[in-house]
C-alpha cells in the first residue's frame, strides 16, 4: 500500500464516521486536490485489497473491517510508543478535545465512592460518544446507553439488534476468558467472538483496581465511529478511575 492509498483510506474512514454515508471520489478529490479519476483509480486498488467496499451500485465507498483494523492499529501504535499515556498520545486537537477530557476527569474525580465513580465514568462516555457504555469489576457489570446505541442508523434491522444483544449477553464471561491487557483494546465487527454480524466495535481499557484484577471500562458502538476520539476518551476514563479508586 502506498502512502497516498493509506491517506485515502484513512480519509474515507473519517469522513464516513462523520457523515454516515458512503464517501465518493468527488469529496476525496477536493480533500487531496487532485482529479476524481485519480481518486477512483486508487479506490479501486483499495477495494481489491479488501480495505473498502461499495455497498450499492453507483454509491461511494465505505470501510471494511480490514480497513478499520489497519486504521486502528496505527492509532494503537501511538499509544504503545508514548512514554506517558496521559499526554496527547492520539494527537488530539487542542481546545475542544482538551476541554472534553478535562470535563470527563472533573466528573469522575468529584465522586467519593468507587461505585459512583464507575457509574459516572460510564454515563459520561455514553454522553460524549453516543455509544453504549460499560464497566466491569470482577463479577459486577454496569451498562448504560442502550437508547443512544440503537438510535444509530446501523441498527434499523432487527437482525443486527439481536446480534448486539447476543454479544452483550456474553460480555462478562468473554472478558473473563480473554482478559484484554493492552493499553487500549479494540474488537472490530467480525473480530468479536459473538455477535459477529452485529456491525459493532468494542473499545475497552483495563484499569487497575484493588477490588479485582479484571477491571474494564469501555464502549460498544457501530464500526462507523471516530476511533481516534473514542479510544482516547476510554483510556482517559480508565486512568481517572484508577486515581479515584486508589485515593478512596
Amino acid at each position: 500500500m502506498t502512502d497516498r492509498q493509506r491517506e485515502i483510506l484513512y480519509a474515507i474512514i473519517e469522513e464516513y464516521a462523520e457523515l454516515a454515508t458512503p464517501v465518493g471520489s468527488v469529496t476525496l478529490a477536493k480533500l487531496f486536490d487532485c482529479s476524481s479519476a485519480t481518486i477512483r483509480a486508487e479506490m479501486g486498488k483499495l477495494e481489491q485489497m479488501g480495505y473498502i467496499m461499495q455497498p450499492h451500485t453507483s454509491a461511494g465507498r465505505i470501510p471494511t473491517d480490514a480497513g478499520y483494523r489497519l486504521y486502528v492499529n496505527s492509532l494503537q501504535e501511538n499509544f504503545d510508543r508514548a512514554e506517558d499515556v496521559e499526554e496527547d498520545t492520539l494527537q488530539l486537537e487542542s481546545g475542544k478535545s482538551d476541554r472534553t477530557k478535562k470535563a470527563l476527569a472533573t466528573r469522575i474525580q468529584a465522586q467519593t465512592r468507587a461505585d459512583y465513580a464507575i457509574r459516572t465514568a460510564v454515563d459520561s462516555l455514553v454522553e460524549l460518544t453516543g455509544n453504549l457504555g460499560l464497566a466491569t469489576i470482577g463479577d459486577q457489570l454496569y451498562i448504560s446507553g442502550f437508547g443512544g446505541l440503537f438510535s444509530q442508523p446501523e441498527f434499523i434491522q432487527n437482525a443486527q439488534v439481536q446480534a448486539v444483544g447476543k454479544l452483550l449477553d456474553n460480555i462478562k464471561p468473554w472478558l473473563q476468558e480473554v482478559q484484554p491487557n493492552e493499553t487500549i483494546n479494540v474488537y472490530i465487527g467480525s473480530e468479536n467472538p459473538v455477535g459477529k454480524t452485529s456491525n459493532v466495535s468494542l473499545i475497552i481499557s483495563r484499569f487497575r483496581s484493588p477490588y479485582s484484577d479484571r477491571s474494564y471500562i469501555g464502549v460498544l458502538g457501530p464500526t462507523r465511529q471516530s476511533y481516534k476520539r473514542v479510544m482516547s476518551l476510554v483510556r482517559h476514563a480508565g486512568l481517572m478511575l484508577e486515581d479515584v479508586i486508589y485515593d478512596e
